[in-house]
């Protein structure tokens, strides 16, 4: 029982977690008012952050870099590895974390082997582009979140550019954009009540990483390619303003009798901010058969797929087709438990990027009114004395499955993870009893279009906004 399985989870992080954590809030503290006015807290906060690798290989880089900057000479070599040390901790939370979490599942995780030296090199061309962004990181570090104006988050206008028209940059070029948008749109940071410095922080850190030579493609690099039968878990749709992303988690059954192993793939578009809703589906309809699938609740078979170090699958409509009706709720019960989970890349290791794939059943909900007038209730899962959080805000606007339902289920399907100091559960899917009919939910009914009256009347009420934007774009390329 999943309940008993995750009392020792459940009752509080690993040993260190918490100190660790506090190391990181102070690093990101100082962050916010910049490197170049740490004042004695502040720089004692770096000390304590360089004391914890002295024992490690780590430790004097980032000893001198601590030290270097508390007195003012601040280089970009120090700052690389103050961010590499930041992640580092991170790293070590969610190992500790991961780890605790296999166990509890009694889940195998495939040991994590480096790729080679070619997979990860960039192209020399490049060094200065990289030197470009690395420069304005370094700048945004001295100067601090507080400091950041319109003419600084403008000085990262060229080198995203140039960055974006290099496909192997590509990666880091969408990680800058993104940071710069959110600086943008929060200028004058100095005037904000509240910031969001561990998100800034993580993003900036990860940049830097990602902008040294060799830190790139990384986990972008195919290391093999599978066939077989996937059959679907469930699917994670992550919305942004201007962009939308389907994550499926599945099991897949490759072919030569290998074991079993837990993957991922996504598939993605761009959007404007007024598509919501069902309407997210339409921007994805140049991928039918992996909608298909989700909609219908059917396996695929996949054929020469490329996987990546990460477990994710990249996926290609034409190596894929239709299988046979599949159940992801019976699919759980006989091949999750047993089925391999994939290593976890370096830079990934962090504790909000764990998200795996659970079935949850044997429990009741409990429900409190939410602390915010008008938000959904706060829902907990009652695991025979062990409670468990659900994560309603992730429910998507674009499925069926809601917290009503959520409240009203027997049986879930969704992905566990760590955020905010608590482990949490996010519903990809449940069973429940409506109108005393068993119901199964899953957020991917609705990718070939809603399937409930009231939304399809609504939907057409509304007019179909991404057709009628299509039709504007094209009358725009026509003239």
């Amino acid at each position: 029982m999943l309940g008993v399985q995750l009392a020792e989870l459940l009752d509080g992080p690993p040993p260190g977690v918490g100190e660790a954590l506090d190391l990181v809030t102070g690093f990101d503290d100082a962050l916010v008012h910049g490197f170049a006015r740490l004042g004695e807290e502040r720089a004692a906060t770096l000390t304590a952050l360089a004391g914890v690798f002295a024992a490690t290989p780590l430790g004097g880089r980032i000893g001198e870099a601590a030290e270097k900057v508390a007195a003012g000479s601040i280089s970009g070599e120090h700052l690389t590895a103050l961010a590499g040390g930041r992640a580092a901790l991170f790293g070590a939370v969610h190992d500790a974390l991961l780890d605790g979490l296999d166990t509890a599942l009694g889940r195998a995780r495939a040991p994590w082997e480096a790729p080679s030296a070619r997979a990860v090199s960039v192209a020399d061309a490049a060094d200065n582009l990289l030197g470009g962004c690395r420069s304005w990181l370094h700048e945004l570090a001295i100067t601090g979140w507080r400091g950041v104006d319109h003419d600084l988050v403008s000085a990262s206008v060229q080198a995203i550019e140039a960055l974006l028209a290099v496909p192997a940059l590509r990666r880091l070029a969408v990680l800058l954009d993104g940071l710069a948008a959110e600086l943008r749109a929060s200028c004058p940071v100095g005037t904000m009540e509240r910031l969001p410095a561990r998100r800034w922080a993580d993003l900036w850190a990860r940049a830097v990483l990602l902008s040294q030579d060799g830190g790139l493609p990384g986990a972008c690099e195919p290391v093999s390619t599978v066939s077989g039968r996937l059959l679907v878990l469930g699917v994670d749709v992550h919305e942004h303003g201007t962009a939308v992303q389907v994550q499926v988690h599945g099991i897949l059954e490759p072919l030569g009798g290998l074991p079993s192993r837990l993957v991922r793939t996504s598939v993605a578009a761009t959007k404007v901010d007024t598509i919501v809703g069902p309407a997210l589906w339409r921007l994805l309809r140049g991928f039918p058969v992996l909608l298909g699938a989700l909609a219908e609740r059917r396996s695929l078979d996949v054929t020469d797929l490329p996987l990546l170090d990460s477990g994710d699958l990249v996926w290609h409509e034409d190596r894929a087709r239709a299988g046979d009706p599949s159940d992801p709720f019976a699919t759980a019960r006989v091949q999750l438990a047993g089925a391999l989970a994939p290593p976890v890349p370096p830079l990934d290791r962090h504790p909000v990027r764990i998200a795996e794939p659970v079935l949850v059943e044997g429990y009741t909900v409990e429900s409190r009114p939410a602390a915010v007038e008008g938000a959904p209730a706060a829902l907990t899962l009652d695991l025979g004395g062990n409670a468990l959080t659900i994560d309603v805000d992730r429910l998507p606007t674009c499925g069926p499955l809601t917290p009503e339902l959520v409240a009203a289920s027997s049986a879930c399907l969704g992905l566990m993870r760590w955020d905010a100091g608590r482990w949490t559960l996010q519903p990809l899917a449940v069973q429940a009893t409506v109108k005393r009919k068993a119901v199964a939910v899953h957020n991917g009914d609705w990718a070939m279009g809603p399937t409930d009256p009231k939304v399809v009347k609504a939907e057409a009420k509304a007019g179909d906004a991404v057709a009628v934007l299509r039709e504007r774009a094209g009358r725009l390329l026509r003239r």
